[in-house]
């Protein structure tokens, strides 16, 4: 299968949202839209041209869970997308996973380096092989 995608997000889990947010909007003009959860954590989200979202949540920065990136499926699949990467040999981190909003899906690339895949849940998660 040879996904479409619609999206590209960085994810980084840091220390410090605030100290974040300081340093990207001060230093490289990033300007985050502030999200407060239920909880009264916050989390930041950036646009940064038309595809590529950035995303800090609060966390323990270790390599291997930051950053992340996720591509965002456009037409979904994620399930038939996974079964055919774990048929062509490609090592599943997390399988098909409920995910805010919808599915998500962790694999290992050839250096060992997380790759992530998100889709929405008003997309079909099957999606017809095409011959």
């Amino acid at each position: 299968m040879q996904p479409k995608f619609d999206s590209l997000a960085v994810i980084l889990n840091v220390r410090d949202v605030e100290a974040t947010e300081r340093f990207y909007t001060e230093h490289l003009g990033i300007r985050f839209t502030r999200n407060v959860e239920e909880d009264g954590s916050i989390w930041l989200l950036a646009k940064i041209g038309g595809e590529v979202e950035m995303l800090v949540f609060p966390g323990d920065p270790q390599p291997g869970n930051t950053p992340g990136i996720v591509f965002g499926l456009a037409e979904g699949g994620i399930d038939t997308l996974v079964a055919s990467l774990a048929a062509a040999g490609v090592e599943i981190v997390t399988p098909v996973t409920e995910a805010p909003g919808g599915w998500s899906a962790d694999i290992k690339d050839p250096d060992g380096h997380i790759v992530s895949f998100y889709q929405s849940e008003a997309l079909p998660r099957v999606l017809a092989e095409a011959v």
